[in-house]
């Protein structure tokens, strides 16, 4: 999350004033020295080049989280600045499809301007000599801007960034004001220790103080099985847990591949019983066709095809969703990551693991791949539980002046939605 108000917010309502009352008049090249970037270094991607967001310990970086005690004052002076700015009429779109490094003329002046309006470049670039110059400084403002919409930042800009470049303040302003309400909820009682889930961000952090020990890629729930928001503490890491499958995948899942290949239970390790507490039964003898799924209960063993894999992190909560490992981490090579039934799944989830547990006499890291290996059930009490925060932010402000906006995956904007299980959705493209 990079930061854009270096001077504080209230210069950007005034560049952004200053900037509107120009944009109708021409810009002349005047010979004057070029101030530098106000932006800060871009930071380094720790993985493939082609992915927006990466999972990187990074306590040594000093970042503010997605939500701290200050989140609440810097949205309400991201609103402030944004207010000014649709009051005075907006911003200048962007026609080029495409832009990068050495482009010249009108359209790259535009793109100086725009990014100007939001603090990714001084006013003063303007009267250097080259203001219609698509120059490096322009590149790392591009990239700025990429990182803060979850983009890969590139420094080009092309259709995906087009496209959020070309979102009309007013709509920005909104996605702001929605969040308002969001930000306050999660924030009350947040513990100094806290795991942040950000659906929209597809990101976990692990936080201390309000500063990121560790960031991840999680893949969340599916437009038609959304994950929940929710407000909770850790209660207990379980390692080779028991998949206790719940009715509804049952119904939508388990079912209709057993009907379709009758060694898919066998395979996947699966059984089934009359009840919690019941035996074992034989899925043969029942006709699937017309039993409820709620009727038996199903449970799939520890082991290399379990869909938790190695370990899950609980926490209460009425959606009896958790976080936890996954056997396809080849999802967390994509940037569109929707794909689970409501649980979030964590890339690198042994950070995490030995981070909730740090300190405990009765864990350390060394044990962690012998108690994998063993296969047994193991659960571990969390001594010092971190809050647990499954969050909705589709837009969000930190008190270094990052404002970061994503996408309203769920279409959950202008619902007044802020805690709770999302409807469904029709499944559409997330690309």
């Amino acid at each position: 999350m990079v930061s854009i108000w270096q001077s504080g917010p209230r210069r950007g309502v005034a560049v952004a004033a200053l900037l509107l009352a120009l944009t109708s008049m021409p810009v002349f090249a005047q010979d004057t020295q070029d101030s530098g970037s106000t932006a800060p270094a871009i930071p380094k991607p720790s993985t493939s080049s082609k992915l927006a967001t990466h999972t990187q310990i990074v306590a040594n970086n000093d970042e503010l989280a997605m939500l701290t005690a200050g989140s609440e004052q810097a949205l309400a002076d991201a609103i402030v600045m944004y207010r000014q700015i649709v009051k005075n009429g907006g911003w200048p779109q962007i026609t080029s499809r495409k832009l990068a490094k050495g482009a010249r003329g009108e359209q790259a002046l535009l793109l100086r301007q725009r990014l100007i309006f939001e603090n990714y470049l001084p006013f003063d670039t303007l009267g250097a000599a080259d203001a219609s110059l698509f120059d490096a400084q322009m590149v790392e403002a591009v990239k700025a801007f990429q990182i803060n919409h979850g983009l890969v930042p590139t420094g080009t800009v092309a259709q995906r960034t087009l496209s959020e470049l070309n979102i009309p303040a007013e709509v920005r302003l909104s996605t702001l004001l929605e969040n308002q309400p969001r930000v306050a909820a999660y924030a009350q009682d947040l513990a100094p220790r806290a795991i942040l889930v950000n659906i929209p961000s597809l990101q976990l952090e692990t936080v201390e103080d309000g500063r990121v020990f560790s960031r991840h890629n999680i893949v969340a729930g599916k437009l038609d099985r959304p994950s929940p928001t929710l407000v909770s503490t850790v209660s207990d890491v379980t390692f080779n847990p028991y998949w206790k499958i719940p009715a509804s995948i049952v119904e939508r899942d388990i079912v209709p591949h057993y009907l379709k290949d009758r060694s898919y239970l066998e395979n996947m390790q699966i059984r089934v019983f009359d009840g919690v507490d019941g035996p074992e039964i034989d899925p043969a003898t029942v006709d699937w066709a017309t039993t409820p799924p709620e009727r038996y209960f199903f449970r799939q063993d520890p082991g290399e095809n379990n869909a938790l894999a190695s370990v899950k992190i609980n926490f209460p909560n009425k959606f009896m969703v958790y976080m936890h490992d996954t056997p396809h981490r080849e999802l967390f090579g994509s940037n569109a990551r929707f794909e689970s039934s409501g649980c979030i799944r964590v890339d690198q989830v042994k950070t995490v693991i030995d981070w909730v547990l740090r300190d405990q006499a009765d864990y350390s890291p060394d044990q962690y791949d012998q108690i994998i290996e063993n296969r047994e059930p193991y659960v571990r009490k969390v001594q010092s539980p971190p809050s647990v925060r499954f969050m909705y932010l589709t837009a969000w402000a930190t008190p270094q002046g990052a404002i970061n906006f994503r996408p309203d995956i769920y279409h959950l904007d202008g619902k007044g939605f802020v805690l709770g299980q999302p409807e469904p959705r029709g499944v559409q493209s997330t690309d």
